[in-house]
């Protein structure tokens, strides 16, 4: 009887430990699930979305303190513990990301390792013509052919001061799926930000602001580097206030277009007949339009030219620029540095 009783007993405290220590376990495990939900989980529970950027050059940059930073994940380490561990080491690339404070580290390391960023760097250099600047943002955006025709149409009958000029040079954070008449107001408003204060400078001085950039715009294409923009301006200027033809080589290549040389391809003899209101051999004044997107300093110096008597200039084989007043001055210069 003693021995029934005894193994009874010691059964329940076997099951009564076996519980114990299941339940505990449970405890445990549940107090280890929501210290891991509280780390990994989200900052907040109500929807606020908010555009992540990873720069363009991303040397230094930490992705994991910046989310923890603008408050998208809650801890650093533990966005680099999984992203290590179940991310297979793939790249956050270069861009935006449309995030969302209620999601959670893992949401947020698949959507920055599972697809393209939602916007997309695209830099515009100083001196391109429109269609120029319709082909680099193609190649980054995909856009179709309708798509770089429909740029390339914008504003030609209405707007026409938009036509050419007012696609500020810059690097842009651009919308993947970014139609060409949104990228193209983007930069128009990034062009009345940036020139806010200079636009009026030119009424100021009872110059038109189409007429400040047309003159930029030849500045841009014709100068060697910053130095020579005052300087060429001045003699743009000159030759404006004296009736001269411009003579601008830059016109000339504007006309042509695309060749089979690209771009600006040099100019020959025979170029300098074509017939249009561009070509500044021909017809005095400025051309009907810009003929590129200048950057600030070019504006600067159609706003500032340099007093100078020269009308000529030339740039020699080391693209140092040199002036001359009368026209025998400058064909003693291009003897002593073009031949």
């Amino acid at each position: 009887m003693f021995t029934v009783r005894a193994s009874w007993y010691a059964a329940a405290m076997v099951k009564r430990l076996l519980f114990g220590v299941i339940f505990a376990s449970c405890i445990l495990i549940g107090s280890a699930a929501l210290y891991v939900w509280r780390e990994i989980g989200p900052v907040s529970s109500v929807t606020k979305p908010g555009l992540f950027v990873v720069p363009q050059y991303r040397l230094g940059f930490d992705a994991a303190a910046a989310l923890e930073k603008e408050r998208y994940i809650r801890h650093a380490d533990a966005f680099r513990f999984l992203y290590e561990m179940y991310a297979d080491h793939r790249d956050i690339a270069s861009g935006g990301y449309t995030l969302d404070s209620h999601m959670n580290t893992w949401e947020i390391i698949q959507k920055l390792t599972a697809s393209k960023p939602d916007y997309l760097w695209v830099t515009v250099r100083e001196g391109l013509r429109r269609e120029q600047i319709g082909e680099a943002v193609r190649s980054v955006l995909g856009w179709s052919e309708d798509g770089l025709h429909a740029w390339n149409s914008l504003y030609t009958a209405t707007k026409t001061e938009y036509r050419e000029g007012v696609y500020f040079p810059d690097t842009y954070l651009l919308p993947r799926n970014g139609s060409p008449k949104e990228i193209a107001d983007r930069m128009i408003a990034r062009f009345n930000e940036k020139t806010a204060d200079v636009l009026p400078k030119f009424a100021e001085k009872n110059i038109k602001w189409t007429t400040g950039l047309k003159i930029a715009s030849l500045i841009q294409r014709e100068a060697a580097g910053t130095t020579d923009m005052p300087l060429i301006s001045g003699i743009i200027w000159n030759r404006l206030d004296r009736g001269m033809p411009l003579q601008i080589d830059a016109t000339i290549q504007y006309i042509e277009g695309k060749t089979d040389g690209g771009w600006w391809r040099p100019v020959n003899v025979a170029d300098l007949k074509r017939d249009s209101p561009y070509n500044t051999y021909l017809h005095t004044g400025l051309p009907p339009t810009p003929i590129a997107s200048p950057g600030m300093s070019a504006i600067m110096a159609a706003l500032d030219p340099r007093e100078t008597d020269c009308l000529f200039y030339l740039h020699d084989h080391n693209r140092e620029i040199h002036c001359a007043a009368t026209y025998a001055e400058h064909l003693e210069n291009i003897q002593k540095y073009l031949d």
